[in-house]
């Protein structure tokens, strides 16, 4: 079924850092979508999920910490990704923290949202005691803003209530229509350009983009209309190698990425152009092929070449070399920087995407693995040689066949990789995993 989807109304939480705005998020959504820690500042991308409450259905933005002055590298890009959720918005919710009081960065803050004409509820966090309510409610009156919402994230305590609030004041949502877009996770180890190339297909600047490697760590939805199709891309954080993951957030950041791939139909892996494949891209690559996805690989940096047809050829060779377990992945060059190669990559995306969902008849099937265990006959093992009895494809997303034979036992793998590649030719599966699947019997009464 596809899913639906609409231009729905957007609320926005916004405060400075550590007042429990990913926790309030993470609450509203069900699930641990935002990253989650201690450190301030852990945020740093708008995190974006559709929620319903009481038959109203809106989306939900968490954002970075808001700091005005600040030694953060990453404050004023932060402050222009806050902007500009804040300019789409229906309803703002400011976090103050109920345990520390009213900062000069919430004066800041506040005067900040009251300037874009928005709708503002003030919700008072981490109250869990009646003093701190108090308290809470009593600095939030000199905002001018209205009452505060006393709530704590953690606790489950006045989040319903501040949601029947934000209902309340909504705008009245479109109809709901169908969509299929096509979930593309874009993955890769640190920057090597992944979040450069988001913002260069959506036009705008999305995502954080920085020189500092590992600058974005929550996976990132934004959705994408062109020419070529209509997608929902998912940033990611870079990927380490698994012994040089960190504790807390950057572990938590690979989950991300994982949860990301699983979501995907098709994964866009970012290498370097200018370094080439690395054994942590092929380790990423092990992700794609983990979950049976669809799969491009994206050279980026095309724009560092110096000698674009001949470190073209050696692209191609390191690719065939070193991504030798997938020869059926796609290949773009691409400029994220100067924007080239990006309709080509979003063609590609498409193509992958329709190979999961192409099937094969069963009488097409049975008459290809027919040809090919007959013009290359299968082994004699332990004095037996392997007999299909019956072929069919079980299911799309991805392709998966499932083969009858005598013997499972009698496949070795290096033949059931050549079955593979005869049912890939025979149909045009480039771009996308297939899954060949050996089974012991006959059903007893098969499909046509």
């Amino acid at each position: 079924m596809k899913p639906a989807t609409a231009a729905l109304p957007r609320v926005v939480i916004v405060g400075r850092p550590n007042v429990g705005k990913s926790s309030l998020f993470n609450r509203i959504v069900g699930e641990r979508k935002a990253i989650v820690e201690d450190e301030p500042g852990t945020t740093r991308d708008r995190v974006e999920a559709d929620v319903e409450w009481l038959d109203h259905r809106f989306r939900i933005i968490d954002t970075g910490g808001f700091e005005t002055e600040s030694e953060n590298v990453y404050a004023p890009l932060i402050l222009e990704q806050i902007r500009t959720a804040v300019r789409d918005a229906a309803i703002v919710i400011l976090c103050i923290d109920a345990r520390d009081g009213l900062t000069a960065s919430d004066y800041d803050i506040a005067d900040e949202i009251r300037r874009s004409g928005r709708t503002i509820i003030v919700a008072a966090t981490k109250v869990d005691n009646a003093s701190r309510e108090t308290q809470a409610i009593a600095d939030a009156a000199a905002f001018g803003l209205g009452e505060p919402l006393p709530l704590s994230a953690l606790h489950d305590m006045g989040v319903g209530l501040m949601l029947d609030e934000v209902v309340a004041r909504l705008p009245e949502a479109p109809a709901l229509v169908e969509s299929d877009r096509v979930r593309v996770a874009i993955v890769g180890r640190p920057n090597v350009g992944k979040s450069m190339l988001v913002n260069a297909l959506l036009g705008e600047q999305r995502v954080i983009v920085s020189a500092v490697a590992g600058t974005t760590r929550d996976a990132v939805d934004s959705e994408l209309d062109t020419p070529e199709g209509t997608f929902l891309l998912i940033d990611t954080a870079g990927v380490r190698r698994p012994g040089k993951l960190g504790k807390g957030i950057e572990r938590h950041s690979f989950m991300r990425t994982q949860t990301a791939v699983d979501r995907a139909d098709v994964v866009i892996l970012v290498i370097d152009g200018a370094e080439g494949v690395t054994a942590q891209d092929t380790h990423i690559a092990g992700l794609a092929m983990d979950g049976n996805k669809g799969f491009i690989v994206a050279v980026n940096k095309i724009d560092l070449w110096d000698d674009p047809v001949g470190q073209r050829e050696w692209a191609e060779r390191q690719m065939h070399s070193r991504i030798q377990f997938a020869p059926w992945a796609m290949v773009a060059f691409i400029s994220a920087l100067e924007q080239k190669g990006l309709p080509e990559l979003l063609g590609l995306a498409v193509q992958a995407r329709e190979a999961r969902r192409r099937r094969l008849t069963t009488p097409q099937l049975n008459g290809v693995l027919g040809k090919a265990l007959r013009e290359h006959v299968p082994p004699l093992v332990r004095n037996k040689r392997l007999k299909l009895l019956y072929a069919t494809q079980a299911s799309i997303d991805p392709p998966t066949f499932v083969l009858f034979v005598n013997d499972p036992a009698l496949v070795h793998f290096s033949y059931k990789r050549f079955l593979e590649r005869s049912i890939r030719e025979s149909a045009d599966f480039e771009g996308t995993a297939i899954k060949v699947v050996l089974r012991g019997r006959v059903p007893e009464n098969p499909p046509e």
